[in-house]
C-alpha cells in the first residue's frame, strides 16, 4: 500500500488565500476548491457543511477577487452534500499531466490512499463579512482522504459511469496524462478494528494531530512528522524529498523542508509499515464512522 500526500484546495498560488478554520465554531474546517474558468459549475451552485456558504467565503476571503459566479474545479469531490448526485455516486479525484505521470511511475493503484492536505488559517466574522484572523498564522493541514477502488482513463472509449461524467477530468480528454480515481464504499485499512469508515471522507475539524506545519517554524512548508518517517536505513523515501539536508532530527520529531508547489508525494508503506497504523489512528480520532 502507498500513501500519497496530495496538495489540494486553496493556497498561496491558486485561490491566493488559505481555506478557513472557523474559530468560533469549534475549529470546523472547510477546504475551498480552486477556481476553474472552464467549469460549468459555479461557486454559488455548490454547498458545504459550514457556517457560511462556499460562495460567500471565496468572495469575502479573497477580497472579491473570486466571485460566486466564477467556475469551480470540484476536485477532489469527497462530500456527497456538495451538489445533487446521480444514483451510484462515489467520491472522485482526478489527476493529469506531470503529476499523473509521477503517480504512474510509482505504481499508484487500487488500495492506495490519497491523503489530502492544504493551506488553512482561522477565520472570524466581522459584521456581515468573513476575514482571516490577523493574529493567526497559515498552516498546512490534512483535511481528507480517498482510497482507490477503481481507475478510469477518460481518454479511452467505453461506457464511463453516468454518475461520474460531471467530473472535470472527463472534459480533459486531450491532456497527455489523465486519470480519475474512484473511492471504494468503505476504507480497507488495518488498525480500524470493528469501526467502519468511508472509502473517502473529510476531517471536519482542525486538530493538532492533523497539522503538518511545524509549530514556531518560518514558513508553512516546514513539516513536523513522526520519527518513523526519517529515511535513514529505508529502501525508499518520500518522493521529491531525496536530499538529506531536507530532513532534520529534532527532540519533538522529524522536521522536513518540503518542496515548493509539489502536488503528489508518494510514501511506500512496504518500507514504512508504521505509516499504516499512523493513518488508521488519524481516521479513528478525527473522522466520523459510517455505521
Amino acid at each position: 500500500m502507498r500513501i500519497i500526500f496530495s496538495r489540494k484546495g486553496f493556497d498561496s498560488a491558486t485561490g491566493r488565500v488559505p481555506s478557513p478554520i472557523f474559530r468560533d465554531r469549534d475549529d470546523q474546517m472547510l477546504s475551498l476548491p480552486i477556481p476553474d474558468k472552464t467549469s460549468e459549475f459555479k461557486y454559488r451552485c455548490i454547498t458545504g457543511n459550514s457556517p457560511a456558504s462556499i460562495a460567500e467565503l471565496v468572495r469575502d476571503l479573497t477580497n472579491r477577487k473570486i466571485q460566486p459566479s466564477y467556475g469551480v474545479h470540484l476536485d477532489p469531490d469527497l462530500d456527497r452534500g456538495r451538489r445533487p448526485r446521480g444514483p451510484g455516486w462515489r467520491p472522485l479525484f482526478g489527476q493529469a499531466d506531470a503529476a499523473q505521470s509521477h503517480l504512474e511511475n510509482h505504481g499508484v493503484s487500487r488500495g492506495d490512499i490519497f491523503l489530502f492536505f492544504g493551506l488553512f488559517r482561522r477565520v472570524e466574522r466581522i459584521g456581515v463579512s468573513w476575514r482571516h484572523c490577523r493574529n493567526e498564522a497559515a498552516k498546512h493541514v490534512i483535511w481528507g482522504w480517498l482510497q482507490i477502488d477503481e481507475m478510469i482513463d477518460p481518454s479511452k472509449s467505453g461506457s464511463h459511469p453516468a454518475w461520474a461524467r460531471y467530473h472535470p477530468h472527463f472534459s480533459m480528454k486531450q491532456r497527455r496524462k489523465n486519470m480519475v480515481y474512484v473511492a471504494g464504499r468503505a476504507l480497507d485499512l488495518p488498525g480500524l478494528g470493528k469501526r467502519r469508515f468511508g472509502g473517502a471522507g473529510i476531517f471536519p475539524r482542525f486538530a493538532a494531530g492533523l497539522q503538518l506545519t511545524a509549530p514556531n517554524c518560518e514558513g508553512v512548508s516546514s513539516w513536523l512528522l513522526p520519527n518513523w518517517i526519517h529515511p535513514k536505513g529505508r529502501e525508499s523515501i518520500l518522493t521529491y524529498h531525496g536530499k538529506s539536508d531536507r530532513w532534520r532530527v529534532e527532540p519533538q520529531g522529524i522536521v522536513l523542508s518540503t518542496v515548493g508547489r509539489g502536488q503528489e508525494f508518494v510514501l511506500d508503506c512496504e518500507h514504512y509499515q508504521e505509516a499504516v497504523g499512523w493513518l488508521a489512528n488519524l481516521v479513528k480520532r478525527y473522522s466520523s464512522r459510517i455505521d
